[in-house]
C-alpha cells in the first residue's frame, strides 16, 4: 500500500501510538506536532489523507484547515478532544471530511480513514459530468456546484452527498443507501448523519435560493425532484 498520511498532533506518545498503528496496517506516515509545520508538509502535497487534531500550538487546527482548503482538496479528518456539536459543524463547515473525538478506539479511525480514501478527489468513478436539477447544476469534475448561476460553498461531505441524490434524481434513497453510498459501508459514527447533512444541504441550496429541490419521503429516505 502506497497511501501516504500526514498526521498533525501535538500529543507526542498519542501520535506515536497512531502512527505505530497506522504503519502496521500498511500506511506510510509522516508527523507534525504544530499547526504551522503541519500546514508547510500538507501544502507540500504528496499525501493521500491529513489527520488533523483542533488544539496545536502556533496555529490551531481549524486554522490549518482553512488555509489547507484554499490550496487542496485533500481528505481531513479532525482528532478532537472537544466533543460538542458547534465544534464538530465548525470543523465540517470548514472543509474536514469527518471528525473523531478522543479517545478514540484505533478501529474507528481505520473505519474512518478508509471511509474518506474511497472518496478522494480522482476516485468519483461513473457518472462524470455535468448533473442538473432545475436550476441547480453540478460539474462533478470541476467539483462545482451552482444554482441559476451563482456558485454555492460545499464540504467534499455535503458534495458527494447531493451527487448521490442527483444521480439518483427523481429516485426515493434511504438512509441506509446514503449512508452505504456517501459514509462508506464502514461507517461508525452518529446514525443521524444523513438528516444532519441534508439539513446543511437545505440551507445552503433550498432556502438559501427559495426553491424546493429535496424532499423528504417520510419513513423512507430522501428524493431530489425538480420543480
Amino acid at each position: 500500500m502506497d497511501t501516504k498520511i500526514l498526521l498533525v498532533e501535538d500529543e507526542e506518545k498519542l501520535a506515536r501510538m497512531v502512527e505505530l498503528e497506522l504503519q502496521y496496517e500498511g500506511y506510510q506516515v509522516e508527523k507534525a506536532f504544530d499547526g504551522r509545520s503541519g500546514l508547510e508538509k500538507a501544502l507540500g502535497g504528496g499525501f493521500d489523507l491529513i489527520l488533523l487534531d483542533i488544539m496545536l500550538p502556533a496555529l490551531s487546527g481549524m486554522e490549518v484547515l482553512r488555509r489547507l482548503r484554499k490550496e487542496s482538496q485533500v481528505p481531513v479528518i479532525m482528532l478532537t478532544a472537544r466533543d460538542t456539536v458547534v465544534d464538530k459543524v465548525s470543523g465540517l463547515d470548514s472543509g474536514a471530511d469527518d471528525y473523531i473525538t478522543k479517545p478514540f478506539a484505533i478501529e474507528e479511525l481505520l473505519a474512518r480513514i478508509r471511509a474518506a480514501l474511497r472518496k478522494r478527489p480522482g476516485q468519483e468513478g461513473p457518472g462524470q459530468g455535468v448533473l442538473t436539477a432545475g436550476v441547480l447544476s453540478m460539474d462533478t469534475q470541476r467539483h462545482e456546484v451552482s444554482v441559476s448561476g451563482e456558485s454555492v460553498e460545499l464540504t467534499r461531505r455535503e458534495f458527494d452527498l447531493l451527487r448521490y441524490l442527483l444521480e439518483n434524481k427523481e429516485k426515493v434513497i434511504s438512509r441506509e443507501s446514503l449512508l452505504d453510498h456517501v459514509w462508506g459501508f464502514d461507517f461508525v459514527g452518529e446514525t443521524n448523519a444523513v438528516d444532519v447533512y441534508i439539513r446543511f444541504l437545505r440551507a445552503k441550496i433550498d432556502e438559501r435560493f427559495g426553491v424546493k429541490l429535496i424532499h423528504t419521503v417520510r419513513g423512507v429516505g430522501y428524493v431530489i425532484r425538480e420543480e
